[in-house]
């Protein structure tokens, strides 16, 4: 199957992923494990997920296992000019594999998503549901994996058109992510996530450029339980119309006592102006193997 319908994207999305492949070689660690070499239990770093917010983390998963982090519900609700868009997202692994001590790959899936669409002007609804997109990602941390404070990694992602007509836009599109935490003490931390996409354009086959920037702090409260807010915007470049999206966001997350590789998570997210969404709402869930 062809993938890239285009020179421009395909080089582009080649360019970060040998990025990322240079990285990991001049970043690869002293222990030296590997997929087929898995750090042992007491050796592994602090558990450490990309959920709940929006803004990806820098960490890596320890090489030889397995994470998988989900939402359990996810719903997004939205009304704009009398139109009401309600989408259901019905679990959403994100499977993560420790390739090496810096570097993991990555598959997020959304099995099932409903979409309803209600005309509040004419009466007329609207449901669409299917496969979600798939995401593909390769992350190599460069800097404070799980220690210090600071920590820096890229993350170049490749989206897979999966979903059908309505839910998603037929088009392979990928960017690149390069989340930065910072811990400005014992219990507080900062995150800084900027992002660059290449998207399709919403007229033609083309492509054009998308921004994104969360800003997060992390207040832990006890070793079982942390509380974050963040403040996250995008810009769509798309040659018909410029639309920029932001919104509030706050979660909190919570491992059971004596589990160090679990954790539950819930979170909300508001829009901040007319295109974005007014309500996201959700529950997930994160277990290291």
């Amino acid at each position: 199957m062809r993938i890239c319908g285009q020179r421009a994207p395909c080089l582009f999305f080649l360019s970060i992923f040998m990025q990322a492949a240079r990285a990991d070689d001049t970043n690869a660690g002293s222990a030296g494990y590997s997929l087929f070499d898995p750090v042992p239990d007491a050796d592994m770093r602090p558990f450490c997920t990309d959920r709940p917010t929006k803004g990806t983390g820098p960490c890596t998963v320890d090489a030889g296992h397995l994470q998988i982090e989900s939402d359990i519900s996810n719903v997004t609700l939205q009304n704009s000019d009398g139109i009401a868009t309600d989408t259901y997202v019905y679990t959403s692994p994100n499977f993560r594999l420790g390739i090496t001590d810096n570097m993991d790959v990555e598959m997020n899936l959304s099995p099932l998503v409903e979409v309803t669409i209600h005309d509040n002007n004419t009466g007329r609804r609207t449901d669409i549901s299917g496969f979600g997109d798939i995401f593909l990602r390769v992350k190599t941390n460069l800097v404070g994996n799980g220690s210090g404070d600071f920590g820096m990694a890229l993350d170049p992602y490749l989206k897979l058109p999966t979903a059908p007509a309505g839910i998603g836009n037929g088009a392979v599109e990928g960017g690149l992510v390069a989340p930065l935490a910072f811990a400005l003490s014992d219990v507080w931390s900062l995150s800084v996530v900027p992002e660059i996409d290449v998207l399709k354009n919403a007229l033609n086959d083309n492509r054009h450029a998308n921004g994104a920037l969360s800003l997060g702090v992390t207040r832990t409260i006890s070793d079982a339980v942390s509380l974050s807010a963040e403040i996250w915007g995008d810009v769509d470049g798309d040659p018909s119309g410029t639309v920029a999206q932001e919104s509030f966001d706050i979660a909190g997350t919570w491992q059971p006592p004596g589990i160090t590789a679990l954790q539950f998570d819930a979170g909300a997210n508001f829009g901040l102006n007319a295109n974005t969404p007014g309500a996201q709402l959700y529950v997930g869930v994160s277990r290291r193997f």
